[in-house]
């Protein structure tokens, strides 16, 4: 019995059998990581609150190797105690950056007084002349003990009032009321805050009022700022390793990755190199009143973090329930 052999394909089925399968609706290809090379941003001004040590710190860092002089802020100073003991100065950072190549000028401020904030921009224009970027990152809410999450009605009212209010949003509003100024006559400049933020997750308690509330600050902002070219954006680090992390999990930056807890974690100079991005962005207005997270960022400036990764924009996993659930079973998060 002769055996039929199967019928030939025409070419179209031919190339047809080639193209790869379709992509998911909504997918989205995500360009390769660059090998970093810092903008320039020489000649541009730069104030970071908070700035001892954490984002602040990893900000100041990379808009100073950037060619930006770089005003260092916050209230640890050498030859004092440092809030919690735990490490990191002014000037520790402004001699950084100036290791880098960069310039520094390290003031001390304590952002919850509007007299130490106001005498700090009068010397950025007496000094300079000019802003042009403003990052607020000063924050107080992680400060003491017992700074973990909890039901809003549990949790310590006067600290959580005074380290997420006063020394967060009031301290970030305090330095767009008397920075800004010194922006408008020269229709340039950029304000970013800093924030938690995964859209419109809830955070938690003060916590979570505080954060979403500079977020609505920097949009109000973007609609006053508009008619004179200057952009505010919030932007959103995930989760650092930052001084106080690596205390609290009792490691450092050259052993975190045996810490299960600690994989996906990114350094403070992922924001750092999200903002000196940002700031040399020539269509940065399109962004202005948003907020985003740096792993996004890195995906459309296509940065890496210092160790070469791209770590993904960070999430909140799961309800805030059970983050409390998690937290009071393992007496960690």
């Amino acid at each position: 019995m002769a055996i039929k052999k199967p019928a030939r394909r025409t070419q179209a089925k031919k190339q047809s059998a080639r193209k790869p399968p379709a992509k998911k609706p909504g997918a989205r290809r995500i360009p390769a990581p660059r090998e970093w090379v810092a903008p320039r941003l020489d000649g541009k001004v730069a104030v970071v609150t908070g700035a001892s040590r954490g984002a602040g710190k990893g900000i100041a860092l990379v808009l100073g190797e950037s060619g930006a002089t770089v005003y260092v802020t916050g209230r640890s100073v050498r030859g004092a105690p440092t809030t919690d003991n735990v490490p990191g100065t002014i000037h520790e950072t402004a001699e950084q950056i100036t290791a880098r190549g960069g310039r520094a000028i390290a003031v001390r401020c304590d952002h919850t007084l509007a007299p130490d904030v106001e005498a700090l921009f009068d010397r950025v224009k007496d000094e300079q002349g000019r802003l042009d970027i403003l990052v607020n990152n000063v924050w107080g809410g992680y400060e003491g003990a017992g700074a973990y999450p909890t039901h809003f009605w549990k949790a310590p009212l006067e600290r959580s009032w005074r380290g997420m209010f006063v020394a967060g949003l009031r301290a970030h509003l305090l330095s767009c009321y008397y920075g800004i100024p010194i922006m408008l006559p020269h229709k340039r400049g950029l304000v970013i805050s800093t924030v938690a933020w995964d859209h419109n997750k809830y955070l938690g308690s003060f916590y979570d009022i505080a954060k979403h509330a500079i977020v609505r600050m920097i949009y109000g902002l973007a609609i006053e700022l508009e008619k004179h070219d200057i952009p505010a954006l919030a932007v959103a680090p995930g989760f650092m390793r930052t001084e106080r992390v690596l205390k609290y999990y009792k490691t450092d930056e050259a052993n975190w990755r045996s810490i299960p807890q600690l994989r996906r974690t990114e350094t403070p100079q992922y924001v750092g190199r999200a903002v000196a991005m940002l700031a040399a962005d020539g269509r940065i207005l399109r962004k202005s009143g948003q907020a985003f997270r740096v792993g996004e960022l890195a995906q459309e400036y296509r940065f890496t973090d210092v160790d070469g990764r791209q770590v993904p924009p960070f999430t909140i996993p799961a309800s805030f329930e059970k983050i409390l659930e998690e937290f009071e079973r393992k007496g960690t998060i």
